[in-house]
């Protein structure tokens, strides 16, 4: 049997139904439906969509785990049908934060979407953490101080970019670059304005069509403490970034006057 008639067959008996009367609702016969359950044959594409809403389970779901093994009700979907897993309490009832490992970072691309490599990842939990769906994410770079490499930003999960805020930070994951964490400007209506808050760095669009899952930032967790010759080193960029500006200014009202 494939995952999906395993599915079908469990939350079909979960609801009390007869074969014949998901067949009937479905618009199909008993014994069409039988063979789906049964594993011997697939349902075309359109017959999936009609399952999947009957069920009121999101076809990526159905497709790729086993759906027995977790409360649906706790389990949030995305526009893209893709899943965010139930959230996860430890034994003092505490939500627990999933983190991606720093020399593994580049692998949640590739598993962010699939339930046993979520499963898989070690957690912690934060008492002053609770109501949402919590991760905690690897900082690179020098993009966005005081954050330096070896921090994690623990973010809790966006659903809709309506409740994206100006101003306030977030973790993007995005086809194109990845895990970024930067600070929201604004909405248009193919992207999203974002900037780092090392002003050596330019704001940049992130097309709506490259987001995969957007986190805000909750807290920090810092594995490395700054050093005093740091501050300085970071006075050098702020004023080399000043030049920069001062000379684009310049340049500006040069090509003003031309």
């Amino acid at each position: 049997m494939s995952i999906l008639s395993e599915n079908i067959r469990y939350l079909r008996g979960k609801l009390n139904l007869s074969q014949q009367r998901v067949a009937d609702d479905l618009l199909i016969t008993r014994g069409r439906y039988g063979k789906y359950e049964d594993g011997a044959t697939e349902p075309p594409l359109d017959i999936l969509v009609r399952i999947s809403k009957y069920y009121n389970v999101s076809i990526d779901l159905l497709l790729t785990i086993n759906v027995s093994k977790y409360s649906i009700d706790e389990i949030m979907e995305l526009p893209d049908n893709r899943i965010v897993l139930p959230i996860r309490v430890d034994s003092n009832g505490n939500d627990e934060i999933e983190i991606i490992p720093q020399k593994a970072s580049m692998g949640y691309l590739n598993g962010y979407g699939d339930p046993e490599y979520i499963e898989s990842l070690d957690t912690i939990s934060l008492p002053f953490l609770k109501g949402g769906k919590f991760r905690a994410f690897p900082a690179e770079g020098d993009s966005m101080p005081p954050y330096k490499n070896g921090t994690y930003i623990v973010g809790k999960y966006i659903e809709n970019l309506s409740d994206l805020r100006t101003d306030r930070t977030y973790v993007f994951i995005t086809t194109n670059n990845g895990i970024s964490y930067k600070r929201f400007q604004f909405h248009e209506a193919d992207g999203i304005w974002v900037k780092a808050d090392n002003s050596f760095y330019e704001p940049y669009k992130i097309p709506l069509s490259e987001i995969r899952e957007i986190w805000e930032f909750a807290c920090s967790i810092s594995t490395k403490e700054y050093e005093p010759n740091e501050f300085s080193e970071r006075n050098i960029q702020d004023f080399i970034a000043e030049i920069k500006t001062d000379i684009k200014h310049i340049k500006e009202k040069i090509r003003d006057k031309n």
